[in-house]
């Protein structure tokens, strides 16, 4: 089978395509047939190995999995002796922000793990882009206690943590203020945003005169600092990233003792849980897939190239389906 490979930390440069064996699911597991995966922030960071905290998870001085990819739309081809949840030609969708060897056409999985049907209403890159970045999108929003009188800003809301997050917030009823670039203004309000700014036109932190309850940056571009302006008392900040100064690791236990605003850093955990808690938003027609481009196995490295230009709107979805070389424009599966 067709898989990307590598040996090493470092750049897109030291991916390869390989030809490798199927391998064979033991008796708890699902041998599926990936038809569609994506490139995330996620593999980006499993891909270099920074921060050097993520090689504790996927390996200190080399990583753990040859194959790339934490998250997987496609089909069940066969089923372990003990797998009792699935069956064959069940069309499922999951992920593992660890590492599940998903960029090849095909892959395992135990039957327990972040893995679920997919809702009929959607196609199989749909379904995949509703994965990695709502993953993290749902553990900023579990980490806090939501009202229906909240206000919420999300900053970064045009990539797929923050399109989700928004959607998420949205379905609970919840007032949001979306931050993202001019060209995906009229996205942000297609989601539901009650109010738009774009970065590249205005300063939030300087004009916005609302107060809210929780500042959510999915992209890691703000901080603490000029942000806890914008925060009503007892309100709560939270970022994707570390911050410039690795600030967001101290300041959730320096904040929780002094001051009345809050940081809390959201460690991600649950991916099942994140998985049938989107897969019910999905069937309500609560959530869909926010897809920027659609890259051929072939182009995998141009595809990382792109996600970690930080341009990408929603999510970079890889095709396992077809050889057709160059950028596609998006498509119906098999």
């Amino acid at each position: 089978m067709k898989a990307i490979t590598r040996d090493k930390y470092g750049t897109a440069d030291v991916l390869q395509i390989e030809d490798i064996p199927i391998p064979e699911p033991a008796d708890d597991e699902l041998l599926i047939r990936v038809h569609h995966t994506t490139v995330n922030r996620t593999d980006c960071s499993i891909l270099s190995g920074k921060p050097f905290v993520t090689r504790f998870f996927t390996g200190l001085i080399k990583p753990s999995f040859r194959v790339t990819g934490t998250d997987f739309a496609g089909e069940v081809v066969k089923i372990g002796e003990k797998v009792h949840l699935f069956s064959e030609g069940n069309r499922v969708w999951g992920l593992n922000d660890q590492g599940l060897a998903s960029h090849a056409e095909y892959m395992t999985i135990k039957e327990d793990k972040a893995v679920a049907l997919i809702p009929d209403n959607f196609i199989y890159a749909e379904a995949v882009a509703c994965a990695e970045g709502a993953h993290y999108a749902y553990n900023f929003v579990n980490k806090i206690s939501l009202k229906s009188s909240d206000k919420v800003l999300v900053i970064g809301a045009t990539g797929a943590i923050g399109s989700a997050a928004l959607q998420i917030l949205k379905s609970q009823g919840i007032y949001v203020t979306a931050v993202g670039n001019t060209k995906n203004i009229e996205l942000l309000r297609s989601l539901g945003a009650d109010k738009v700014y774009s970065y590249e036109k205005e300063s939030f932190t300087a004009i916005d005169k609302e107060k809210y309850n929780f500042v959510l940056d999915a992209v890691g571009k703000s901080s603490f600092g000029e942000c806890k302006k914008l925060l009503l008392p007892k309100g709560i900040y939270i970022s994707s990233e570390l911050g410039p100064h690795y600030e967001n690791l101290y300041l959730p236990l320096i904040t929780k003792w002094k001051g009345s605003k809050r940081v809390i850093f959201p460690i991600p955990s649950d991916a099942k849980r994140s998985v049938l808690y989107l897969s019910e938003l999905m069937e309500k027609g609560q959530f869909r897939a926010v897809i920027d481009r659609h890259y051929p196995a072939e182009e995998i490295k141009e595809a990382y190239e792109y996600v970690q230009s930080g341009q990408k709107t929603g999510n970079v979805i890889i095709d396992f389906t077809t050889k057709t070389k160059g950028n596609m424009a998006r498509a119906l599966d098999d």
